[in-house]
């Protein structure tokens, strides 16, 4: 069980990844009317809390335990960290730079080249300003071996667990006010998001009894999915909602072959989502200055098909680069030998 791959957790990403994109589109061009827009679409932007309770078990799979019995040093640990995420980062960051350079602006992409913008008070950068998830998810990989301290056994996972639901509601009710923070991003704040990293701890603690139960209970499971997600969407974004159901969501993924999460597109879309996340505005961006986005007068049409452009455009510069990146560390590779 401590090597297998949960495949599943392939189509959350997937599916996470283009449900952002469908909303970004939307808020930013569309003014689109009706139950679906406002209640649904407009609320797919909340899938970076899925990412994650994603991303927590996920590198919880890959070195929990090599932390834990110090398999891994720190340094191979934070460099395949940072291989992964540094390369296409900074190629758009460098992009975006380059079309409106300036003092702050050069100021900002050095906070972004270092990847440790989330350590900063307020870090509101207009530099990719999506990219705030990267400054997120690295603080959580320093953090990391703490983290893993924190749930060494399922008694003191669950004690921080609840610790940081409590820390998480003084940083909405008190920390988080005009008197501590001015135009600030709560969702770029680790201890503000700390509650959903912990989620994917305790999953990943309590995988082999999850892979287990959903062997006989998978149906109910999704049931429960399904109550979790009206309550979502009839309560909007809170986190005694968002939280219960895409904790939910990555405990279904866990279970064995599952045709809408385990397929070859969300295999693909999988290995990619974070580049599709980071470029998709860019794209829309430049749609929108060649008048591409505007091209019927119904405006749902319209938005049918910039959405369309714009995923097709991420995923398909996002696969190119990421192809170009894999011959060039095998030049590198074969030069070494």
């Amino acid at each position: 069980m401590e090597n297998r791959r949960y495949n599943g957790l392939d189509g959350l990403r997937g599916y996470a990844a283009i449900g952002i994109v469908l909303m970004h589109v939307m808020l930013n061009g569309f003014e689109l009317k009706g139950f679906v827009a406002n209640r649904i679409i407009a609320q797919f932007g909340e899938f970076v809390y899925l990412f994650m309770i994603v991303s927590a078990f996920s590198l919880c799979c890959g070195y929990y335990e090599k932390i834990a019995s110090a398999q891994i040093t720190p340094a191979k640990f934070y460099a395949k960290r940072v291989k992964r995420i540094l390369p296409f980062f900074a190629l758009l960051c460098i992009m975006d730079f380059a079309v409106a350079p300036s003092v702050k602006s050069a100021m900002e992409l050095f906070a972004d080249l270092t990847l440790c913008f989330g350590l900063l008070p307020n870090p509101a950068i207009s530099v990719i300003g999506i990219g705030w998830f990267v400054g997120l998810v690295f603080v959580f990989y320093i953090t990391f071996p703490f983290f893993c301290t924190l749930i060494a056994s399922k008694r003191r996972a669950w004690l921080a667990f609840a610790a940081s639901i409590a820390f998480s509601m003084m940083c909405r009710y008190y920390f988080f006010d005009s008197a501590h923070m001015l135009n600030f991003d709560y969702r770029g704040n680790i201890v503000y998001t700390a509650p959903y990293f912990f989620a994917g701890g305790l999953i990943f603690l309590y995988k082999d009894s999850i892979s287990k139960l959903l062997v006989k209970f998978k149906y109910l499971v999704l049931l429960l999915c399904i109550g979790a997600a009206a309550i979502f969407i009839w309560q909007g974004s809170r986190l005694w909602t968002a939280l219960p159901m895409f904790a939910l969501f990555t405990i279904y993924a866990l279970r064995e072959k599952s045709p809408l999460l385990e397929n070859k597109l969300t295999s693909f879309l999988s290995g990619i989502s974070m580049e599709i996340y980071l470029c998709h505005m860019m794209f829309f961006r430049l749609l929108e200055k060649v008048g591409l986005t505007k091209i019927f007068a119904n405006d749902l049409l319209s938005y049918i098909v910039s959405a369309a452009a714009t995923l097709t455009l991420a995923i398909a510069f996002s696969f190119a680069f990421n192809k170009i990146l894999k011959v060039v560390e095998s030049k590198k590779l074969w030069r070494k030998n």
